[in-house]
C-alpha cells in the first residue's frame, strides 16, 4: 500500500469500497430504467446513498444489531412506498427495490469487515440482473414438472443424505451412505449433460444433441438416433452421433471412477479418455463427410435423469450388483468377475461398474475390477452396435456397429496397459 495511504483513518478504504459497489448496482438500475422508459427507483446516486446509510448504521451501532434491523426497516418502507407508486403506473417489477435492500446490506457487511461477502453479493446481483432475458427464457424452455423433479432430487442429495447410516452391513459390507452417494452422484453427472442439451437444444443439431445426450445415456442416444436415420437417410450423420455418444459414454465413466476411487481412477484415466476422444472426434468427423443436416436437424429426445423412480431403481440394482460380484468373485475369480462384466453391456453398465469402484482394492483385486470396467465397455459398445444394426436402415447401421466394434476392440486391447 503507498505510504500516503497510511496517513488515511482505516474507515476511508471501507467508504470507499461501497461506494464502488453500490455505485456499480445503481448504474445497473439507472440503465434498465432508460431502456425501459418507465417510472424505477433510484439510480447512480441513491443507490450509493443507500450504500452509505447501511455503512453508518453498522458502523456507529458497534455490532448491535439493533439499529442496523431499525434502518433496514426504514429503508423496507421507503422501497415499499416506491412499489406502490409503481404498481400505479402499471409496473410490477420489484427488482430494483430489492437490489435497494440488497446494497443497504452491503453498506452494513463492509462496516462489519466482510468484505468478501459484500464484493461476492453484488457481483451475483449484477450478473442476475443483467441475464434477465436469459434466466427467463431457460425457464421458458423447461418443462412443467422439471422443476418439481429436481427439487426432489435436492430433498434426497442435501437432506436425506447427510443422515443415511455411514457404516457397513451385512456380510456383504453394504454401506446405505456410499450407495446412495453413488446415486446421486450419477444423477449429477447425467444431468449435467441433460441440462446441457436443454440449453442448446434446437441451436447444435444433431451432432452437439447426441454428444450432450451421450453423457447421460450413450445407449437411449443410440437407439433414438437408429431408429430417426430409418426415415431420414442420412448414415454418416446419424452414424457420427452414435459414434458420439459412445465417447461420451467413456469421457462419463472416467469422471465417475475417478471420483469413487481414485487409484483405480488413475489405472483407467488414460485409455478412457483416449476412447471416449477417439468416439468424440471420430463421430464429428464422420459426421461432417458430405451430410448437409448437421446443423439443423431435430435434436434426440431426452428423458430427464433425476427421475426419482429412477434413481430409487438404480439403487436397487447398484446393491443387487454389488451383492451378485462379490459372490462371483469368491466362488468363480476373476472368471466369474469377467463373465458378469460381459453380461451386463447388455443394459446400463453405470451400476455394475460403480458397484466396482466400491469392492476395487477389497474383494476384487485393482487390476481384475480395472478389467471388469474395460469389459464392461466394450460389450456394452457391441450391444449399442447391434441395436444400431436392427433399427437403424442398412448404410447407418453398418457404419454404426463397424465404429463401436472398433471401439470395443481398442478397449479391450487397452487391458494390456493396465
Amino acid at each position: 500500500m503507498p505510504e500516503s495511504f497510511h496517513h488515511l483513518p482505516p474507515e476511508a478504504l471501507q467508504i470507499l469500497l461501497v461506494l464502488f459497489l453500490s455505485f456499480l448496482l445503481g448504474l445497473e438500475r439507472e440503465e434498465h430504467r432508460a431502456q425501459a422508459g418507465t417510472y424505477a427507483f433510484g439510480g447512480v446516486r441513491t443507490f450509493p446513498l443507500l450504500g452509505f446509510l447501511g455503512f453508518a448504521l453498522a458502523f456507529i451501532s458497534q455490532g448491535q444489531f439493533l439499529l442496523v434491523a431499525a434502518g433496514l426497516v426504514a429503508v423496507g418502507v421507503l422501497m415499499a412506498v416506491s412499489y406502490a407508486h409503481k404498481l400505479k403506473a402499471g409496473n410490477a417489477g420489484v427488482t430494483t427495490e430489492l437490489s435497494g435492500l440488497c446494497t443497504f446490506a452491503v453498506g452494513a457487511l463492509i462496516a462489519d469487515g466482510h468484505y468478501w461477502t459484500g464484493i461476492t453479493l453484488v457481483v451475483l446481483s449484477l450478473v442476475l440482473l443483467e441475464l434477465k432475458t436469459l434466466l427467463e427464457g431457460l425457464a421458458a424452455r423447461m418443462e412443467p414438472n422439471e422443476v418439481a423433479t429436481f427439487t426432489k432430487f435436492l430433498l434426497l442429495a442435501a437432506v436425506i443424505l447427510p443422515i443415511v447410516p455411514n457404516e457397513a452391513f451385512t456380510p456383504f459390507e453394504l454401506n446405505p451412505f456410499k450407495t446412495w452417494l453413488v446415486v446421486v452422484t450419477v444423477c449429477a453427472v447425467s444431468y449435467a449433460g441433460y441440462g446441457l442439451e436443454k440449453l442448446t437444444k434446437g441451436r447444435g443439431g444433431t451432432f452437439l444433441s447426441a454428444l450432450l445426450s451421450g453423457a447421460y445415456s450413450s445407449t437411449v442416444t443410440t437407439v433414438v438416433l437408429a431408429k430417426r436415420s430409418a426415415h431420414e437417410h442420412e448414415p454418416d450423420r446419424f452414424a457420427g452421433g452414435i459414434w458420439a455418444a459412445s465417447g461420451m459414454m467413456y469421457l462419463r465413466l472416467a469422471i465417475l471412477v475417478l471420483l469413487f476411487n481414485g487409484v483405480l481412477g488413475r489405472m483407467l484415466a488414460p485409455a478412457l479418455c483416449a476412447l471416449g476422444l477417439l468416439g468424440v472426434v471420430g463421430g464429428w468427423l464422420l459426421s461432417r463427410r458430405g451430410d448437409r443436416g448437421l446443423l439443423g436437424s431435430t435434436p434426440p429426445e431426452s428423458r430427464n435423469p433425476l427421475d426419482l423412480k429412477a434413481a430409487f431403481l438404480f439403487a436397487f440394482i447398484f446393491l443387487a450388483i454389488t451383492v451378485i460380484t462379490r459372490l462371483a468373485v469368491a466362488h468363480m475369480g476373476h472368471k466369474g468377475l469377467f463373465g458378469l462384466a460381459t453380461l451386463m453391456g447388455v443394459s446400463d453398465v453405470d451400476p455394475f461398474i460403480m458397484s466396482l469402484t466400491q469392492t476395487a482394492g477389497a474383494a476384487t483385486p485393482m487390476r481384475d475390477a480395472a478389467i471388469g470396467v474395460l469389459v464392461a465397455a466394450a460389450s456394452n459398445n457391441v450391444v449399442k452396435g447391434l441395436y444400431a444394426r436392427s433399427f437403424a436402415d442398412k448404410a447407418t447401421g453398418h457404419r454404426a456397429l463397424i465404429g463401436l466394434c472398433v471401439m470395443a476392440a481398442l478397449g479391450l486391447a487397452a487391458i494390456a496397459l493396465v
